[in-house]
């Protein structure tokens, strides 16, 4: 997976056809509301078609008056010119009426379209595995449900509609048109085979561009996103050009593929326009030799010369609608793909029901065996015994697989060998989302959301009430600071929470595992962003929580686990060294050189 920004090759056009018939099927559901807008639209296209014709009489009816009354025949008839602009008055009332209609339903339809869809990219985000989101940005995972689905929407309210009524318009016109005269109208078919030439080029010209611009909006959010949240390390390393300049790469592919498709996709109204004119002229030439001939009347001349202009007309819309459609299928196309993604499967080999028997906290590492790419094993034979209630610390280098062995637990990933044991049974035969409500976890990127301090520290049980919610603070070390914060426990903390410190932030994490009371409790690293003081206060406090709960604990600060029934030493994905923190120190082997370094330099 390329970083953030990175320039990778453009994608292939993928399948149009395919992710049309995707979309019709998903608004199937929608089909009364769909034919509703197809039939008022339709209504409101007849009555808008019959104007012409009908305000041509009112024409001929002018002329021949005028004519009469220049020889002295007689007059205008006034009365019978005021009746026909009347009626064509309220025909094209009821067309309004009928379009205004259509367009409140298909308003309502693609807003209904939006919302399900968000609500299924939520819901599939929620039952996707671990490795999906550790392989992509946020920014371009966001980017699927803002931009995409913002452009799926935008497209979908227009382009149904406008291709409904063009469509209706252009076989109206026809039938009025060949009512009038099938040579003026033979004349003006002429210029369709130039038009669908003309359009089937640009849209295979503009389509792979379209796909492209969706791509590339993709990669500036995720960069975008990666920028602002790293702004303090940025101006520190003094990266800004670098960053600018990369962002310009990137920039400079959308800028490219958005202006191209434009380009082809604004080239057809143009070109249309001219084929429309040619045809124009070629009608009114012929009309007004035929009306000297007698043939047709001044009044059809002039309906038939407006049926020209509206029949190029929905020919040009139509073209313009295929620009939206085609970002609009490319839009669906990443947001279909997205939700066609393999889901994280909830089932159990052998189910056990976790609310059958209370879970005790037993847990066994049985010759596990596991890489995140099959041919890169990282965790080569681990093997270990946990009784509940023990306090085991997971300790060695970096890259030694500490918190591998913590996903592989809570099943974020599954075992390539070897089974994991809790109570007895292999953590295969739970449920995922049972079983990871036996653990609670405090990690050392801390994850607080926009709302209350209240809020966050409830979110590790939900029907807590207030007094429970500040006796886990208190238990914490985190309600006196609290306490000094404007607004208290009702104080909102921003999106990002840096309105409070990053000690402070751990805190509350800390505070929502203990609130969330659970019998097997996993710190990685929970203790790292406060200072000395602070970490003995949860260190105490923590110690209280783990009482008759089983802990797995992963430290770099040896000092932290002094006190631990069993420490693991892990080194290269096995565990090299076992037993508790005297006794490691005895054997003077590899916990020893770890612990050892720590205080060499402390006089």
């Amino acid at each position: 997976m390329p970083r953030p920004g990175a320039m990778v090759p453009p994608q292939k056009s993928k399948n149009f056809k395919g992710s049309i018939k995707k979309l019709m099927s998903y608004i199937g559901r929608f089909k009364i509301q769909i034919f509703l807008v197809m039939l008022f639209a339709a209504a409101s296209t007849v009555f808008s078609v019959m104007g012409p014709k009908i305000l041509g009489k009112a024409t001929t009816g002018l002329a021949e008056g005028l004519m009469a009354k220049i020889q002295g025949t007689g007059g205008i008839d006034f009365e019978y010119i005021g009746r026909i602009l009347v009626f064509v008055l309220a025909i094209y009332a009821v067309s309004a009426i009928f379009n205004f209609a259509q367009g409140m339903l298909m308003t309502g339809v693609t807003q209904k379209v939006c919302y399900q869809l968000r609500r299924d990219i939520s819901q599939k985000i929620n039952r996707m595995p671990m490795k999906y989101f550790e392989s992509r940005t946020y920014g371009e995972v966001l980017s699927r449900i803002t931009n995409d689905v913002d452009t799926f929407g935008q497209g979908l309210n227009q382009s149904i509609t406008q291709i409904i009524t063009s469509t209706a318009t252009l076989i109206g016109v026809l039938i009025m048109m060949l009512s009038i005269s099938p040579l003026m109208t033979l004349i003006a078919l002429v210029v369709l085979p130039v038009s669908g030439a003309l359009v089937s080029f640009t849209v295979k010209k503009s389509q792979r561009f379209f796909i492209k611009q969706q791509e590339y909006l993709g990669h500036i959010n995720g960069q975008v996103e990666e920028t602002f949240g790293g702004q303090n390390v940025i101006k520190l390393f003094n990266k800004e050009q670098e960053t600018l300049d990369e962002f310009n790469r990137t920039n400079k592919i959308l800028y490219d593929s958005a202006w191209k498709s434009q380009f082809f996709s604004g080239m057809m109204q143009p070109i249309m326009a001219f084929v429309g004119n040619l045809g124009y002229a070629g009608v009114a030439l012929c009309g007004g030799i035929l009306a000297v001939k007698g043939r047709i009347t001044v009044g059809d001349i002039q309906a038939f010369i407006q049926y020209v202009k509206n029949f190029t007309q929905p020919i040009q819309q139509i073209a313009q609608v295929i620009n939206q459609v085609q970002s609009m299928a490319a839009a669906a196309e990443r947001v279909f793909e997205f939700l066609g993604e393999e889901e994280e499967d909830q089932a159990a080999a052998n189910p056990v029901d976790i609310s059958e028997h209370v879970i005790e906290g037993s847990v066994e590492f049985d010759h596990v065996k596991f890489g995140y790419n099959p041919d890169n094993v990282i965790i080569h034979d681990f093997s270990a015994n946990v009784r509940p209630g023990q306090k085991v610390a997971i300790v060695g280098p970096t890259g030694a697989g500490k918190t591998t062995m913590v996903k592989l637990l809570m099943r974020f990933y599954d075992v390539n060998s070897g089974k994991i044991m809790l109570d007895g049974h292999n953590v295969k035969d739970y449920n995922r989302r049972d079983l990871r409500s036996a653990f609670g976890m405090v990690l050392q990127d801390t994850w607080l959301f926009k709302g209350t301090i209240m809020e966050n520290v409830r979110y590790g049980r939900l029907d807590a009430t207030d007094e429970e919610v500040i006796a886990a603070c208190k238990a914490a070390h985190a309600d006196k600071f609290i306490r000094t914060l404007p607004g208290g426990y009702n104080m909102e903390l921003n999106e990002d929470a840096s309105n409070v410190s990053q000690g402070q932030k751990q805190l509350l994490t800390i505070a929502r595992a203990i609130l969330a009371d659970n019998r097997v409790i996993i710190l990685d690293e929970a203790t790292s962003s406060v200072d000395t003081r602070t970490e003995e206060q949860i260190q105490n406090a923590m110690d209280n929580l783990m009482k008759g709960r089983t802990s797995f604990i992963i430290a770099h600060r040896l000092s932290t686990i002094r006190n631990a029934d069993i420490i693991l030493v892990m080194r290269d994905g096995d565990i090299v060294e076992q037993g508790s923190h005297e006794e490691l120190l005895e054997k003077n082997g590899f916990y020893a050189q770890l612990y050892n370094s720590q205080f060499e330099n402390v006089s």
